[in-house]
């Protein structure tokens, strides 16, 4: 009698927690979004679209090349299978061709609020150079953009506090891309691993390693100035080579740029010009830790 009486009472206690689970799950679609325009659009209930691009080809596009559409989850469950992370979206790399329509359809399963943001894009064309897809709460949110051309490796991440840092981060690229971005969740190694080992630090073994001062020759003498050579012509080796090296360039040049202001060919200039500057500082960056870096540990064996 007396187990009856507990199921009976358990029985509706369990549907109750059924009904609480199910209503936490429930994904709400925002697709009447107010549009305050230059590609913003938001409504009352915590979903916004910045950057949003339907019809205005990027410079260098002679037209679009496809209409894609991707759906991408972002949640705690999808980093599972990355230890040391909190938060992942549901895929961590994204291939396309240069000029492609896009349409991504963004669907946050948790009950905090997430973002799929992308940088890079032109600023002349996307305010800020992003596009931005944002939800509080479960809930689904639709943004379209065109992809500029080239080959280019995009981030896309959740920039809301720590949550990139713990793994909800991807890349997209562009044709074949120009690079792998680092610390991409089962993409690309972390640049500063966790480890698992238990091990306890041993500054002898774990300190970063100081360069030892290699020893200077003796100084030679100074060798004798050579009389400086005589001035070059107007046209010389050096300008016919610019010459020629322009001639091969302009189709390309005029294809690149065809239908942008001076304006806009002198933002994508300066943009490149930053994106190079930026390469150069990884690259001495990497050069450092490379000399003085602390050794990584490896994970250990399975």
């Amino acid at each position: 009698m007396f187990e009856k009486n507990k199921l009976a009472f358990l029985a509706p206690l369990i549907c109750l927690l059924s009904l609480s689970t199910a209503r936490a799950v429930e994904i709400e679609d925002h697709n009447q979004m107010m549009n305050h325009g230059d590609g913003h659009l938001m409504d009352m209930e915590g979903a916004m679209v910045m950057g949003q691009n339907t019809d205005t080809l990027p410079g260098g596009c002679e037209k679009i090349a496809a209409t894609k559409e991707i759906t991408v989850r972002a949640g705690h469950k999808y980093s599972e299978k990355f230890p040391g992370t909190m938060y992942a979206f549901d895929q961590q790399e994204f291939h396309f061709e240069p000029c492609t329509k896009l349409t991504v359809h963004f669907i946050n399963e948790d009950q905090i609020r997430h973002q799929w943001m992308m940088h890079g894009l032109p600023k002349y064309l996307y305010p800020k150079g992003m596009f931005h897809l944002e939800v509080s709460g479960p809930g689904k949110v639709s943004g379209t953009l065109i992809l500029p051309p080239g080959d280019k490796t995009y981030l896309v991440h959740c920039d809301i506090a720590q949550h990139m840092e713990k793994g909800m981060k991807g890349q997209l690229k562009v044709g074949k891309g120009s690079e792998d971005l680092p610390s991409i969740p089962g993409v690309t190694p972390a640049v500063f691993p966790d480890d698992y080992s238990g091990k306890v630090y041993d500054p002898k073994v774990d300190a970063p390693v100081t360069p030892v001062a290699v020893a200077q020759p003796p100084a030679q003498p100074a060798a004798p100035v050579a009389a400086p050579a005589p001035e070059p012509g107007f046209i010389s080796g050096g300008s016919v080579i610019g010459l020629a090296i322009g001639l091969v360039l302009a189709p390309w040049l005029v294809k690149r740029f065809k239908g942008m202001s001076a304006g806009e060919i002198v933002a994508t200039l300066i943009e490149q010009a930053a994106h190079l500057v930026s390469v150069a500082i990884e690259f001495i960056a990497k050069l450092i830790k490379l000399v003085g870096g602390k050794k990584a540990i490896p994970l250990p064996d399975k």
